[in-house]
């Protein structure tokens, strides 16, 4: 009997209307505001959903309870399981064989990877050649998608993806329009940049959504201990919204972040990045870029849900990445 109500479930596809509460003028709000599918409803946060779409907040749990009901989310689960859902998993290469190898065979989606390091340490060029290779086919470590990327400090460069394109016999015209590019003015347009990411992710198949950086925007508006707070606050929600988009849509999440060497704050650390606990307790991989001779960088992996620390040399060239050795 249960193997026959599960059939007739996976046949009828479950819209949020069939939800408690949710008649059509609620479904309307909900759709305005990106809520348009049961996935999107589950992981929401009660006060988000109220604050956004004009609900009561126990209104908002009913719903949300009921939808992950639907999708199957927030209950225990057996490690078996987890394994099964895992194998979904999907890795970008990041053009490094070395730096492949210490990510445990790349860059994997629903997780954010994080790149910090110095001025010219090589997060921009690795973030372009992360771009170009998500639209290569799976055979060759991409992913055949499409591509986000929220520019924060005026960064992109199509002639630099072209250059990239053709090291790897691409298209230049056609890479080019698989890569959706929006320049972040400060950090709330950043942040509502990353909230209608799941707009574009409907007409195209985004399976990369890369900002540079993370923390500009926000280091230069919130100055002070005064603002300490509520700019950590907002950098939790904007993490979160990221992560959230790569777990929905199965995609990797790349970001950049700067380091600071202020004494007074981190002890003349150079390696120290950007965003405290914060970002360090929400990023899922963390990766330290720094200078070698030669054009060469290397990558360190300083932390990581399951692998262990290691480092990769990498080299920058006019192709783009490649190995350093």
């Amino acid at each position: 009997m249960e193997k026959k109500e599960e059939k007739i479930n996976e046949e009828k596809k479950v819209t949020i209307e069939d939800l408690p509460g949710v008649g059509e003028a609620t479904a309307e709000k909900l759709r305005e505001n990106g809520y348009d599918d049961i996935m999107t409803l589950a992981v929401a946060s009660p006060k988000d959903l109220a604050d956004i779409s004009g609900i009561a907040e126990g209104a908002a749990i009913k719903i949300i309870n009921a939808a992950r009901k639907y999708a199957d989310v927030g209950n225990f689960e057996t490690g078996e399981e987890i394994l099964q859902r895992r194998k979904e998993i999907l890795k970008l290469t990041t053009g490094s064989k070395a730096l492949d190898t210490l990510l445990g065979g790349g860059i994997e989606t629903q997780s954010i990877t994080e790149f910090f390091g110095e001025f010219g340490s090589g997060k921009t060029q690795i973030m372009l050649q992360l771009a170009v290779n998500a639209t290569l086919p799976p055979e060759q470590g991409g992913m055949d998608a499409d591509v986000l990327i929220i520019d924060t400090e005026n960064t992109f460069r199509p002639e630099r993806i072209i250059q990239m394109a053709r090291a790897k016999n691409l298209d230049p015209d056609e890479t080019l329009k698989r890569i959706h590019v929006a320049r972040a003015y400060n950090a709330h347009h950043q942040i509502l940049l990353a909230e209608k990411a799941s707009d574009i992710a409907k007409e195209f198949p985004i399976k990369l959504l890369i900002v540079d950086s993370l923390t500009s925007h926000f280091r230069s508006e919130y100055v002070g201990r005064g603002s300490l707070a509520e700019r950590q606050q907002l950098l939790n929600k904007h993490m979160h919204d990221l992560l959230k988009f790569g777990t929905i849509y199965n995609a990797v999440i790349a970001v950049t972040n700067q380091v600071s060497a202020n004494p007074a704050v981190f002890f003349g650390d150079p390696m120290t990045p950007i965003g405290g606990n914060i970002v360090g307790h929400t990023a899922t991989f963390r990766i330290y870029l720094r200078k070698a001779k030669a054009g060469k960088r290397i990558a360190r992996l300083i932390d990581s849900p399951y692998l262990p620390e290691g480092e990769a040399v990498l080299m920058l060239t006019e192709d783009g990445i490649t190995d350093g050795v």
